[in-house]
């Protein structure tokens, strides 16, 4: 079969900012989303080869749709049998860099990646395509292989999922840095109460071990259950003789959660590295998502496996 002319391919490539902001929406990786566009265009390929694509557009959209879908399927499956707590892997870089600032400013939020990871991946593609690009539902309808009234069902039960599901963020990255230095210095002196006055009534904490590295089962709920939460672990775990708490920018996290909205760039964090007082290794990276002043809710990567470095750390 022949493959694509030059002006073919770069019709393709005139589409690919877009599929990729569409893929990356969905999936919440640009490393996913990469693959999923680099499959859309061997789809493309193989088609466009042979003949005309009419609405190369809504082809391309449709394409790309329907293998984001089959990546959200396949990753709920791998969900369910993580063991406790998911979160997302963290691309964490030295706080202060203005490239890296600027490079990150189209990932997706890490507090709207938590929220959508609770929605099935019809309700998530129907969600994305519809309410951040404006695919009629007609066209949402043909990427999921349903009718046109059950995608309008899967948003809006999605879009009810992301709203109760919500964690509230409104700081910008100098406020975001200010809150946390406040919740590090509160951690520092085991004052349950003085830990409690940085965070919000309603501070939701998640940590992800990936069933290595103890952690809560469950999110932890509420100002003070966050506050003797950590300082149990602080100032029972770990060894204060051998630890080094590093000031992070971790990719996407503290995105508001309006769909349409811009995303952030990367959100405050911390990169804790140590030991236990056990001998074991320490090592976590706590994001934090701000709003009014207070900590909303705190993202504690510990899973090795899912802590990505930058080259600078």
């Amino acid at each position: 079969m022949p493959s694509p002319t030059a002006e073919q391919a770069d019709e393709f490539e005139t589409e690919r900012p877009r599929l990729l902001a569409v893929a990356h929406r969905m999936l919440g990786s640009r490393a996913e989303a990469e693959d999923a566009i680099q499959e859309a265009w061997l789809r493309y390929a193989k088609v466009r080869a042979g003949g005309e694509i009419r609405d190369l557009r809504g082809w391309l959209t449709t394409v790309t749709g329907r293998i984001c879908l089959d990546v959200l399927k396949s990753a709920r499956v791998s969900r369910e049998a993580y063991p406790g707590q998911w979160l997302p892997a963290f691309f964490v870089d030295p706080d202060g860099d203005p490239a890296r600032h600027a490079e990150m400013s189209d990932e997706v939020g890490l507090a709207l990646y938590v929220v959508l990871e609770r929605l099935t991946p019809e309700q998530r593609v129907s969600v994305v395509l519809h309410d951040a690009f404006g695919v009629p539902f007609e066209d949402v309808a043909t990427v999921l292989n349903t009718t046109e009234a059950a995608a309008r069902q899967h948003a809006s039960r999605g879009r009810r999922a992301v709203a109760e599901g919500g964690v509230r963020h409104n700081a910008d990255l100098a406020e975001q840095r200010r809150v946390l230095a406040a919740f590090l210095a509160a951690a520092s002196t085991g004052d349950v109460q003085a830990l409690a006055a940085v965070l919000a009534p309603d501070v939701v904490a998640i940590g992800d071990g990936g069933g290595l590295v103890p952690t809560a089962p469950r999110p932890v709920v509420g100002a003070e259950a966050v506050a003797r939460f950590y300082l149990g672990v602080l100032h029972g775990r770990v060894d204060f003789t051998d630890l080094t708490v590093t000031p992070v920018l971790v990719e996407g996290s503290g995105n508001e959660l309006a769909l349409g909205s811009p995303p952030r760039v990367g959100s405050a964090g911390v990169l804790v590295r140590g030991r236990y007082v056990d001998g074991q290794p320490l090592l976590s990276v706590v994001a934090v998502v701000v709003a009014d002043g207070r900590v909303t809710a705190l993202f504690n990567q510990m899973n090795p496996a899912k802590i990505l470095l930058s080259d600078l750390l």
